[in-house]
């Protein structure tokens, strides 16, 4: 059993196909050339698509944990200029720089939170907040990064 098997598949994931038999008569430049043809293993386009539910989901949740302190930080940038300008009250650049910093680097956070915090699960839908499907997916990533990894070395 291969360190591919063993994983858990994701539930979107194309199903390995089984191979058929090899017989043994047959010449052996054919049979090299069998292998090759074996290792170069198409999927079509439905079997590599991520299914319009997950997608969907995902959107959302992107939606929310990007769009959320993003607008949050263009908030911050036209409040402190109606501040200066209308109320007098003038916010030192480095304090505004900053917040906004933070902000939009929350929005970058949170498109990766929201891809990863959506179940890949069609028929689940998952919480609210996402934090035990965001543990599950991030697993799955880091074995398939640690394969490939071990595939290249």
């Amino acid at each position: 059993m291969s360190a591919e098997d063993q994983r858990s598949q994701l539930p979107f994931e194309p199903k390995k196909r089984q191979k058929a038999p090899k017989s043994q008569n047959k010449p052996i430049v054919k049979q090299e050339a069998e292998k090759q043809v074996e290792k170069k293993q198409t999927y079509t386009k439905e079997e590599m698509a991520i299914p319009k539910v997950v997608s969907q989901r995902m959107i959302r949740r992107v939606a929310g944990f990007c769009g959320v302190p993003t607008f949050l930080g263009i908030a911050t940038l036209v409040a402190s200029y109606l501040l200066a300008m209308y109320a007098q009250i003038k916010l030192p650049a480095i304090a505004v720089l900053l917040v906004n910093m933070g902000l939009f680097g929350l929005g970058v956070i949170g498109i990766t939170y929201g891809v990863l915090s959506a179940s890949w699960d069609e028929e689940r839908v998952g919480g609210l907040v996402g934090l035990n499907e965001f543990g599950t997916n991030w697993a799955r990533m880091v074995e398939v990064w640690r394969e490939t990894r071990q595939k290249n070395v």
